[in-house]
This record gives structure tokens, C-alpha cells and sequence, in this order.
């Protein structure tokens, strides 16, 4: 019996950890353009993900969604019409010694936060009114168009908010979570070494001024660092020529279970709240382009990014297919080695050097835009047609990655 029981927690362990993720908020106060963010690093069982409009709740919203989730009923992380923005890490020290069935309603629950809440307010009335216990053990990080940012540690009776706006709760301007709660029991959980890797990435961007969009998603979203060891892997492979050179990626912010990002820069108080940003890597951040979408521009979402049904999107297909070039080793324990000369390499042909530089286009014609647009009433013919360039930049892009350095013409 002791040891049916060892086994099973060993189980629940791994199953625990590919579902994982490493989340951020970000207060406007303390970023060079005054625009909060949230940052969600998915970690999921589920690969395949793609993007959904919601046009049947009181506000409109656009939502990170699984693949064969054919209704939508589950939302890993978005943004709506009011600029109210969330998502979510899931929380493996509270509700301990609960033995209630109802749990793991996270998904269902973000959705209906992003039909109903237009602010913070909105979301903690939500909290309030929702029937205990709430099927909920996770960390809510929350935006809105007001200038609010705040992470809420949530179990099945009560709910703790953690202000990125109040000096005292988050001194450097933001607050991370990983996959335990500050209140709940200590040292149960997961995600320790990836909180501390967090920490020291966002703690050396803070300090060099460098905390906005692009190194959040090309330095973290990409990250091959292992605070433990001491080991930066891009800097020592982008010296060693490309060849079978495998590490354990098990430990690091991106891995094997990763399965998609996504980043919501808000607005200014006072700015049109449809001109919210929401920033999603569809799949496997370490193969993945960034595509960025606007509530400002309907309901026509790039094509890449969407699909009917249970059909999974365009880019999430292209972007598995390379993923299963990086984690090669299929048998027993394998998903846990990372070619990582596929990703960089002395003869910068890797997958993320040849994203990166192809992504620089994208935040360049994005800035430009963006700077046009805000001073204007939003009209989705413009961003349809930017939507359209993003389709076939992307599409041509992996067709010939080999081109990402040279200079592709919009």
C-alpha cells in the first residue's frame, strides 16, 4: 500500500509539472512608456493552442485558447473591450487539505472575467460573489485600462492581492509567480528554480532600463538560464558549432511542456482601451514567432492564429513540427533533452537566432503603427490589413528562415 502510494504522488508530481507556468505583472508606473503588462509563460499538457473571439458576453474579448477546446469554454489568458486584461499560474500549496471535487475551474473562470470585469474592482466583486468553495487554487494576474495591476493568490474560500502598484508589496514595480503561493504552506509547490531564474532576468532588465516588451518576449519567453547551476546555455552554445549537444531543459523557464506565451501591454489611463496589445507566441515559445492582435481590430484575428472547430491553427502545426526537431529523443525520459544547437549555434543558424531576427521587423512596423493609431479613433480596416501583412511576413518567414537576417520589405 506505501508503496502504491509513493508511486501515485510521483504521478500527481510530474502531471503537477506539465502544467506548470511563469507568470509576471508589471505596473505602468515603473515601465518606460507608463503601460502595465502581464506575461504568462504556459506550461500545459495540452501543445495544441490557438486564439478565439468572444462576442457573447457583456464585453467583447479575445482569449488564449486549446485547440480542440471547439466552444471556447476555457480562456488561459486575454484581454476584452474595456482593456481589462488576465491570466493565470496554477497554485500547488493551497487547498491542501480540502477534499472537495469541484477544482480546476480556472479556465472557465478567466473567461467569465474577461465577459464581465472592466476593472479591478470588477474582477474582486467577482471573487467575492463566486460560490464557495470556488474551484480555484491559482494566481490571477490582473490589468485594466485604469492603470491597476495586481497579482491575486486565490484558493477555494478566500483570495490575497498583491498591488504591482503599491511600493511596499512590489518595491521594483512588478510581481512574479511561479507554482506556489507566498500564502500558502511553505516549501510545497513547484517552480522554485524557475521563480528564482524570474527573478534575477527581471531584477537585471529593471536595472539596465531594459524591462518592456521585446526582452520580455525574446530574453525571458526564450530563456536558456539556470539559476541553480549558474549556466547561461544561449551564451555558451552560440559559441559551439551546431551538432548533437543535448542539456536537461527540465529546470528552465522554457521547456519541453511549454506551450505558449502570451503578453498583454496595456494602455495609459485616459488612452483607448482597444488599443490594448495582446502579444501571443501560438506554441512552443522557443520556435515561435510573436504576433500581436487588438481588440480595436474585430473579430477577423490573423489567420495564423486561428482556426474552427477543433482544428488547431496554422502557425501551431509549424511551430510543433520544429519543436519535435529540438526534442528529438521520444522514448522514456527523452522529452527532457533539448538540442539546444538547435536553437543557437556558432554558425547563428538556430531557430531563436533566426526568430529574433525576423521578430525585429515585427516590433518595428508594431511601434509604428501603434504610434499612428493611438492618436486616431481605431478603424479595423487598418489593422486588418497589418494583420495581413503578419500573415504572409510569418508564413513566408518559415518557409525560408535562412532570409531572417536579410531585410524582408513590408
Amino acid at each position: 500500500m506505501k508503496k502504491s502510494l509513493s508511486c501515485l504522488l510521483i504521478l500527481l508530481a510530474f502531471a503537477y509539472q506539465g502544467i506548470a507556468c511563469t507568470t509576471a505583472v508589471i505596473s505602468g508606473k515603473y515601465t518606460k512608456d507608463g503601460r502595465p503588462m502581464i506575461w504568462k509563460l504556459r506550461d500545459s499538457d495540452s501543445f495544441q493552442n490557438k486564439l478565439m473571439y468572444f462576442a457573447n458576453g457583456k464585453y467583447d474579448c479575445i482569449g488564449l485558447i486549446n485547440s480542440n477546446d471547439a466552444e471556447g469554454e476555457q480562456v488561459w489568458g486575454g484581454s476584452n473591450s474595456e482593456g481589462f486584461a488576465i491570466m493565470n499560474s496554477a497554485s500547488y500549496n493551497v487547498n491542501l487539505n480540502d477534499t472537495t471535487s469541484f477544482k480546476d475551474q480556472e479556465g472557465y473562470f478567466m473567461k467569465q472575467a474577461l465577459q464581465n470585469c472592466a476593472t479591478l474592482e470588477d474582477f474582486e466583486q467577482l471573487l467575492q460573489n463566486r460560490a464557495k468553495p470556488m474551484g480555484l487554487a491559482a494566481h490571477f494576474g490582473v490589468i485594466d485600462a485604469k492603470g491597476n495591476a495586481a497579482f491575486y493568490e486565490v484558493n477555494n474560500y478566500t483570495f490575497t492581492k498583491f498591488d504591482a502598484n503599491d511600493p511596499a508589496q512590489a518595491p521594483n514595480g512588478y510581481i512574479l509567480r511561479t507554482n506556489f503561493s507566498f500564502t500558502g504552506k511553505k516549501d510545497i509547490g513547484y517552480g522554485f528554480i524557475r521563480f528564482q531564474t524570474a527573478q534575477d532576468l527581471f531584477y537585471q532588465a529593471d536595472a539596465c532600463g531594459n524591462l518592456n516588451v521585446k526582452t520580455i518576449i525574446q530574453k525571458f519567453s526564450r530563456c536558456l538560464k539556470h539559476a541553480v547551476l549558474k549556466k547561461d546555455f544561449r551564451k555558451e552554445y552560440e559559441q559551439v558549432p551546431y551538432g548533437d549537444n543535448f542539456i536537461n531543459s527540465d529546470d528552465l523557464i522554457t521547456r519541453n511542456s511549454s506551450a505558449s506565451m502570451i503578453l498583454v501591454e496595456g494602455v495609459k489611463k485616459g488612452e483607448n482601451p482597444l488599443w490594448t496589445t495582446i502579444w501571443t507566441m501560438i506554441g512552443y515559445p522557443n520556435t515561435c514567432l510573436a504576433i500581436p492582435v487588438w481588440m480595436a481590430g474585430g473579430k477577423d484575428l490573423p489567420n495564423m492564429l486561428q482556426a474552427k472547430g477543433t482544428e488547431n491553427c496554422k502557425l501551431n502545426e509549424i511551430v510543433l513540427g520544429l519543436k519535435a526537431k529540438c526534442y528529438p529523443i521520444t522514448r522514456a525520459a527523452g522529452n527532457k533533452y533539448l538540442n539546444v544547437s538547435e536553437l543557437v549555434n556558432a554558425e547563428h543558424t538556430g531557430i531563436i537566432q533566426n526568430l529574433e531576427s525576423a521578430e525585429n521587423m515585427i516590433f518595428d512596423a508594431t511601434q509604428n503603427n501603434l504610434k499612428v493609431w493611438r492618436d486616431k479613433k481605431p478603424e479595423a480596416s487598418q489593422i486588418q490589413e497589418y494583420y495581413h501583412w503578419l500573415n504572409n511576413y510569418t508564413i513566408d518567414f518559415y518557409k525560408h528562415p535562412e532570409k531572417a537576417n536579410q531585410t524582408l520589405k513590408q
